[in-house]
């Protein structure tokens, strides 16, 4: 066998045990213990088998093992998303356009195009990255490295919530949208304040902006929402470790 192939088996089965192991653990405290069982063992085999044969996942250091793990237990609702994309994306292999270079060994798979909910804007889907488009702007492949790959820890550390969380905020942020641009006279666009609201506003958006050094985005209404980041970009951290100058934008 192959490395590759042996890769893959390897981790297809590993992946089939822990996401056996978290459904039944779950399925117990819901009495759905043999369906839930059999669920998690085909997402974490399934995911398994995908990137080990893609090599996606980084075996090198902790981040590897702790994607693989958080991916086949915890993150479970959020890895079945990704199947979907990644299904979407090898359907459509010509038109998507997987991103190797930005895949392998990144813990993360990467689309130039995939499944993309709005014109110019990337999106994540569990452990998957769809809609990166022109990686060889600099700008762009910042994107999928400091604000897309953020939602794809965002989604394991928060795991079955982070659905919840995530699209909890939007629907209520848009109602809140609402109120605010009453509250300020109807001065603004309706559908530009709810989007501030109901998307930028959302801790998790504000997160992924702030590690990318994009707060506050040119989409947001004025005088509305956070005005400073959250955190320290991840450009700014990574020159403070080698002791330089923050990367360009």
């Amino acid at each position: 066998m192959t490395a590759r192939a042996v890769e893959t088996t390897a981790v297809a089965a590993f992946g089939t045990l822990f996401g056996s192991v978290f459904g039944r653990f779950v399925g117990d405290l819901v009495d759905l213990q043999t369906e839930l069982t059999v669920a998690g063992g085909v997402i974490g085999g399934l995911n398994g088998a995908i990137g080990g044969w893609r090599r996606t996942y980084d075996w090198s250091c902790s981040n590897g093992p702790i994607a693989f793990t958080l991916d086949s237990t915890w993150a479970l609702p959020m890895t079945a998303a990704g199947l979907v994309a990644n299904g979407y994306g090898l359907a459509t292999w010509k038109r998507s356009g997987y991103l190797a270079d930005l895949s392998e060994r990144q813990n993360r798979h990467v689309y130039r195009k995939g499944l993309v909910f709005r014109k110019g804007f990337a999106a994540t889907i569990g452990n998957v990255i769809d809609g990166a488009r022109d990686v060889e702007r600099p700008r762009r492949r910042r994107l999928v490295n400091d604000h897309e790959n953020v939602h794809v820890w965002q989604g394991r550390w928060f795991g079955i919530f982070y659905p919840v969380l995530f699209g909890g905020w939007f629907l209520f942020g848009s109602g809140a949208g609402v109120v605010v641009w009453l509250a300020r006279g109807r001065k603004d666009p309706l559908g530009k304040t709810v989007e501030t609201v109901g998307y930028y506003m959302n801790p998790y958006e504000w997160w992924a902006y702030s590690r990318d050094d994009h707060w506050r985005p040119q989409g947001m209404v004025d005088g509305v929402g956070w005005t400073r980041p959250w955190v320290m970009p991840l450009a700014t951290a990574r020159a403070l470790r080698a002791g330089g100058e923050p990367d360009a934008q």
